[in-house]
């Protein structure tokens, strides 16, 4: 590495150390949330990403990487939509208190192998059909289920069908949200007329009794009823302290979904798995209205009842619709060529900036962590990949990996 010197903006004073700080010459810089950025640097400091910015000098004594002029960084990858590491297989029922972080086994190795591959965040959700139970957001690191835990509860899943007991499945979590906020109202107003009572009693009471004046303290607080556990979560998604991810399988399931949910209003976003004759462009405009985003393969399919390929990736993201992609499969070998895949996508006619953020901002977004990861921006993880070359193109190789401003894979190919 080159010691040279690093020249921060005006508003950001120079640090009194660099004792941990890395500055990073690139000649391309997918920043994701500013673009792409050439001749840029990347400070790195503690872990985060401190300042990014083009055409900056360095300042004597921080020790910097100077990238080859073809090569591209680009943020750490996130699959907000992923069973690794976990092998339970779950029921068909209602199960919405259920947690993913249940089954994460903190020492499987294949963490350490999506790491190595570029993937720094994960959002892995519960085994099951119905509503299965919520998922967890981790880092592909740590010894331990804390350690390795982001966000223990980042959306509910659901999958709806077009049938009958599918709606009512989804429809009952709701009414029962609505059972308990009558029950706890009455409470509040019995508590309410309770209190007026004792205000009226006030003054027949000997003011210098401090026992009685104690019971008055610890029965001022309302305490609302505890709802079952099975209740919670449709009451979080009504609270915005939960959102939720929907799977369906094809343009009348978003109907079918539209008339279960009715005026429920709450934060979701869509999973939609790209079979072969997948006719969910019927239903495009619509998606992109809602402006949810939908997750989903970077695959090409074809135009019902013929040979005739169509990309609804490019279809949805024409209409409005924020992409977050996931790998073709749930594989080890299919998380690896991840980037190929969604290169192929983008040869055929899909935005490439769109593209880049469907693997990192987006998921990030659905995982409820936008402010923290998935891209290079200032204050955030420093997560970050190194390519060779442009990342989409099948010769170019990941180079190295940065996770949490250090790197795990690659360093001495950056000597």
């Amino acid at each position: 590495m080159a010691a040279t010197a690093f020249v921060l903006p005006p508003t950001v004073p120079p640090a009194a150390s660099t004792g941990d700080l890395l500055a990073i010459r690139a000649n391309t810089v997918e920043s994701i949330s500013d673009g792409t950025l050439t001749h840029a640097v990347i400070l790195v400091e503690s872990g985060k990403f401190a300042t990014v910015g083009e055409d900056l000098t360095v300042e004597r004594g921080i020790p910097t990487l100077d990238l080859p002029d073809d090569w591209v960084v680009v943020p750490g990858l996130v699959n907000a939509y992923s069973r690794q590491g976990m092998d339970s297989t779950g029921g068909s029922g209602s199960d919405p208190q259920v947690l993913a972080s249940g089954e994460l086994y903190a020492g499987a190795s294949v963490y350490e192998d999506l790491l190595e591959a570029g993937i720094t965040t994960l959002g892995l959700y519960p085994a099951g059909n119905g509503i299965p139970g919520q998922a967890v957001a981790v880092r592909p690191a740590g010894d331990t289920t804390e350690e390795m835990t982001l966000d223990d509860s980042v959306y509910l899943k659901i999958i709806l069908r077009s049938n009958t007991s599918s709606k009512k499945m989804l429809r009952k979590g709701f009414e029962e949200a609505d059972a308990y906020e009558e029950k706890e109202a009455k409470a509040r107003e019995k508590w309410e007329k309770d209190q007026e009572k004792k205000k009226k009693k006030k003054d027949d009471e000997d003011e210098d009794d401090d026992e009685k004046k104690k019971e008055d303290e610890d029965s001022g607080v309302y305490t609302p009823p505890t709802p079952d556990a099975d209740v919670q979560p449709f009451l979080d998604l009504r609270n915005g302290n939960l959102s939720a991810l929907i799977s369906i399988s094809k343009a009348g399931d978003y109907l079918h979904l539209l008339d279960a949910l009715g005026d429920e209003e709450f934060d979701w976003d869509l999973r939609i798995p790209l079979s072969s004759e997948a006719d969910i462009f019927h239903v495009a405009d619509k998606i992109g209205e809602r402006g949810c985003r939908v997750v989903l393969e970077p695959r090409l399919t074809r135009q019902p009842s013929t040979m005739r390929d169509r990309s609804l990736p490019a279809e949805l993201f024409a209409a409005g619709v924020p992409l977050a992609f996931i790998p073709r499969s749930d594989s080890l070998g299919n998380q690896k060529v991840w980037m190929r895949d969604v290169g192929e996508v983008v040869a055929a006619g899909l935005d490439r900036q769109a593209a880049l953020r469907a693997m990192t901002l987006e998921p990030a977004g659905i995982l409820g962590l936008e402010e923290r990861l998935g891209s290079i921006s200032s204050g955030k993880d420093a997560n970050l990949l190194i390519y060779s070359g442009d990342p989409f193109e099948p010769t170019s190789r990941l180079v190295a990996v940065m996770f949490e401003g250090r790197f795990v894979t690659g360093e001495k190919d950056l000597r």
